[in-house]
Formats: structure tokens, sequence, C-alpha cells
């Protein structure tokens, strides 16, 4: 006969709990045998055997003699030290659909634990739980999800390298950082960027131009042939034309860092239809953190196009999916939402 194909029933049984060790103890002294303890608990035999060696001592009787005898207390005792060590149960093994749906979101979709969650509040979707972010770093540490700290957006444990402090290569005369209204400075009011470019493999000359809108974290990539300041003053005159009317509302300032490729600030600065446009804000050399919203955005565009990457392999449609990603990815500090939400709501 199969082993597959017989009428044997598998039974079903159970961890003995501390009541159950209470019933084991009265049954004992009531001089109940092990078959008829077996049937009350519905545990196996063998099951049992162990439980009444781990619950039991021995006890010195009046006569001075040794009697061995089980007692509830001591099994529970050493169950609960058993327990310590192989640490609290994780709530995830409850729910397999909630850790595919992780696994999922974070090692595929690139989303953080904390985004992760934010997406089901939002999709109002419905696991076998509910758990907090700390419990998915917890179980991402203890390796109860198959992700690993490398699979996260921002990976923790490295060390800030000493700030170099240095002397200004250009002798710029664009407008200091020091002079930015404070509507920008602030985040008051939509339309205050900051600007640069992410290179790409040492050798090659295409690169992206990013900007960051530091109120909603709105962001917007560009794939350009190279990092000439004439090829930057294109990409911005493709954007006025883009946007057309809106432009100005859209683009009130914008900050850069020293690099060569944003000294001709005065023709960036110019529309294509005459007079300004926008006005441009240097920070101040070595100090990547006065442009800290942009230098953030380009970490995360770095998690999708490492260093060494050639962009110029890289197509449009790929940059273009990689900055709706990034609008659509729900921020902590927008309260959860993500940055096309932020501008719909301001009307822009």
């Amino acid at each position: 006969m199969s082993q597959n194909n017989n009428t044997t029933k598998k039974k079903k049984y159970k961890h003995i709990l501390k009541n159950d060790r209470i019933t084991i103890e009265n049954m004992i002294s009531a001089g109940c045998k092990n078959p008829e303890i077996e049937g009350v608990i519905g545990c196996s035999p063998r099951t049992l055997t162990r439980e009444i060696e781990s619950g039991s001592f021995e006890r010195l009787n009046t006569d001075y003699t040794l009697s061995t005898v089980y007692a509830y207390d001591v099994g529970q005792r050493k169950h609960e030290e058993k327990a310590k060590n192989k640490g609290p149960y994780a709530k995830i093994n409850d729910a397999p659909e909630l850790r595919r749906y992780l696994e999922n979101k974070i090692k595929k979709e690139k989303f953080s634990p904390e985004a992760a969650l934010d997406k089901i509040k939002e999709l109002n979707l419905s696991f076998e739980i509910e758990i907090c972010a700390k419990t998915v770093y917890n179980n991402i540490d203890k390796g109860q999800i198959a992700v690993t700290r490398k699979d996260l957006l921002r990976v923790e444990g490295w060390k800030k390298s000493p700030h170099k402090k240095g002397k200004a290569k250009n002798n710029l005369k664009g407008e200091s950082i020091e002079n930015r209204p404070i509507e920008a400075n602030d985040r008051l009011e939509y339309g205050h960027w900051e600007i640069d470019l992410v290179v790409g493999r040492k050798g090659t000359k295409h690169v992206l131009l990013t900007l960051t809108e530091r109120q909603t974290r709105k962001e917007i990539i560009r794939k350009l042939p190279n990092k000439k300041q004439k090829t930057i003053i294109k990409a911005i005159n493709a954007l006025e034309s883009e946007y057309g009317e809106k432009f100005k509302s859209m683009f009130k300032t914008i900050t850069a860092d020293n690099g060569s490729e944003f000294l001709n600030f005065k023709a960036l600065e110019t529309s294509i239809h005459g007079g300004k446009r926008f006005k441009m804000y240097f920070a101040h050399p070595y100090s990547s953190w006065e442009r800290g919203t942009n230098e953030n955005a380009n970490g995360i565009i770095r998690r999708f196009y490492p260093k060494g990457t050639n962009f110029g392999r890289v197509t449009l449609v790929q940059i273009k999916v990689l900055q709706e990603w990034m609008n659509n990815y729900p921020r902590r500090i927008l309260g959860r939402i993500c940055a096309n939400t932020a501008v719909a709501r301001l009307a822009v």
C-alpha cells in the first residue's frame, strides 16, 4: 500500500501549558497512570514523559529517604527558562501574505519598511496582522523575512568621513545662499529648487541633471549628453518651454553648488522670452549640507544607479520611471504622503 493511500488519521497534539502541568501534578498525586493523563491533556506519550522528567525533583521524606516527585512549578520554571533562550515568537510567522508583501515592496520596489506600511494604509489593504516599522526592522535583522539591510533604501552603519576644509576654486560673482529669501530657507512656499548633476562612470560623458523642490520634494530628472554650461542652459530652456506659463510660478529660485557647469548663472536666469525667469543662489564651497534636499534625492538615485553607471546606456524611459517612482514614494517628512500628492494639495 502506498504511504499516501491509507486510512490512518494524523493525531494533533499541543504544547503543555501551565494549567496542564497543574493537572499532571494532581493526577499523579491521585495515582493516575500516564495513558489516563494523556487522554485528559491531549498530548503524546513522549511529550508527557519529557514533561514529567523535566518537572521532577528529589524530595527528602520524613524518614530521611529520597523520593522523586513531579511539581508543576518546577516544570513551568524550566519551560520559561528554555523559552527565553529561543527569544520571543515572531508575529510575522503567522502572516505569510504580509511577509510576501513586505519582501516584494522592500527588495523589488525599493520601499523602506515605513513606506511599505504606509502604502497598506493608503490603499486600505488588509493582512493577517498589523505590525510597526520597528518590528519589520527586527524581523530583517533576525532573518525572519527574506530581506537584508543591504536591500533597504538607506543602509545604516556607515561612518561619515571627517569634514575637510578647503578654499573655493572659483571666485563666484553670483548671489550667496546667505541672501536667499526666508520663503526658500524655511520652505514656506512652493517654487524653490536645488540643482545638481549625478555623474556617470569615469571616462563617460552622460550625466543626470536633478532638480529637487524644497517644500514638496518634487523631483525632476533629465539625462544630458555632457555637463557643459551650454548643455545645462539648453536643458533649463527646454524645461521653460515644457511648462510654459506655469514656469515662473513653479521656479522662483534655484540653489546650486560651486560646480563650473553652473558658473554662467546669468544665462541660466535669463528667460527664452527675455527678462529674468528665476533667481539663482550659490551654496558655500564644500558645504553640500546647504543643499541637503537635493543631496538626499541624489542618494536615492544612486540606489538605482550606483557609482560607475554608464548613463549613456540608461534609456529615457528608465529615467522617467525613476522620476515617477521618486515622486510617488511616501515620505515621512511630508506626513506619509508623496511629492505628487503634496503638489496637488497646493494646487500648483
